[in-house]
């Protein structure tokens, strides 16, 4: 693949690949309205998912289109796509797959033969993560970290791009499996679905409840134009300047940390480490790109905090009886790094 990829952004080949990712990223947003109404900021993050090579846990209430939007997504993508729904007694092999052992007409002999579970897809939607054992889990999460799998000690590699949208309802905790927290490190974002707005809601009961016409969606790019533009997506300029607010951003985190402000102090138990500081600038650099920008500003840093951070920063018991969530310290950390900043500008 890099043979074939432009050494520097520079280029007249780079600059077309840049058009290129422009257009082409109307067309996926435009593909995906046709059948979903709203959630354009879940969009955006599932995007910036794929550009970054990563994978993301969506959290949502049900009824909240989940499976519908991963769907939708994939086609106008034109990936393959999986599904797989996750429950307590689903084994290993059913989401790696197994070895069979079959008759070779050729020899006359038995042989056994690698069947691939539903991991080898683009994207695999994993349905209920939590419901299903750990043993289960640490496969998924293999594949996930490794890009392969192993039956009966055989490496598998799976093709890229590959991607896991995960999705756990954050209700029904009874019979659940809640994902460690060094697991839940593994994933770029933590994306909330929320309910739609008044207006969203309104178009969804017009569309499924009038209409008879179901719209088609069209496939918009190729799975090797997506590893081009995860490429791309490497090459956007960082200043020093940024670089270091994003380091100093999670480094604030970590309670023992000097930078880190009285409230990350009182509520926060463990604060996040180094991958989430890579995930962060790498997240930027695909959301500078997506904004028609070919650098990444301290708004792109401060704009994905939340999805990033949210999964990584565990609170104590301080702040469960404050009644203070992890979205609360994470956006009041912001704001008194906002706040530092104008007093150091005005002195």
């Amino acid at each position: 693949m890099s043979a074939k990829l432009p050494e520097v952004l520079g280029t007249d080949e780079a600059r077309a690949l840049t058009e290129d990712f422009q257009k082409t990223l109307n067309g996926i947003r435009q593909e995906v309205g046709k059948v979903i109404v709203g959630q354009a900021g879940v969009i955006d993050h599932l995007l910036i998912t794929l550009l970054v090579g990563g994978h993301c846990l969506i959290t949502g209430m049900p009824g909240t289109a989940k499976t519908l939007l991963v769907r939708t997504l994939a086609t106008a993508l034109g990936l393959t796509y999986k599904r797989i729904q996750f429950t307590p007694d689903l084994m290993p092999t059913d989401v790696t797959g197994t070895d069979i052992i079959e008759d070779d007409n050729t020899t006359g002999r038995r042989v056994w033969t690698f069947v691939p579970g539903p991991l080898f897809t683009n994207i695999l939607l994993a349905d209920e993560i939590n419901r299903t054992p750990p043993k289960t889990q640490s496969a998924l999460l293999e594949a996930m970290q490794e890009l392969s799998v192993t039956v009966r000690g055989t490496h598998h590699q799976i093709k890229p791009p590959f991607f896991v949208l995960a999705t756990q309802n954050p209700i029904e905790l009874e019979g659940t499996y809640p994902l460690p927290e060094a697991q839940l490190d593994r994933f770029l974002f933590n994306v909330i679905l929320d309910y739609l707005d008044t207006e969203d809601e309104m178009e969804v009961v017009d569309r499924y409840t009038t209409r008879v016409d179901i719209p088609e969606v069209s496939a918009c790019t190729t799975p090797e134009q997506i590893l081009k533009f995860q490429w791309l997506t490497r090459q956007v300029p960082m200043s020093e300047t940024v670089n270091r607010f994003a380091v100093n951003l999670v480094r604030a985190t970590r309670p023992e940390d000097e930078l880190a402000p009285e409230i990350v102090k009182r509520y926060v138990q463990y604060g996040a480490s180094v991958r989430a500081t890579m995930f962060l600038t790498l997240s930027a650099k695909a959301r500078a790109l997506m904004m028609g920008r070919y650098h990444v500003t301290q708004d792109d840093i401060k704009s994905l905090v939340l999805p990033v951070m949210r999964h990584r920063v565990l609170t104590n018991y301080y702040a469960e009886s404050d009644g203070v969530d992890v979205d609360e310290v994470l956006t009041k950390l912001v704001e008194q790094i906002d706040a530092s900043k104008q007093r150091a500008k005005a002195s």
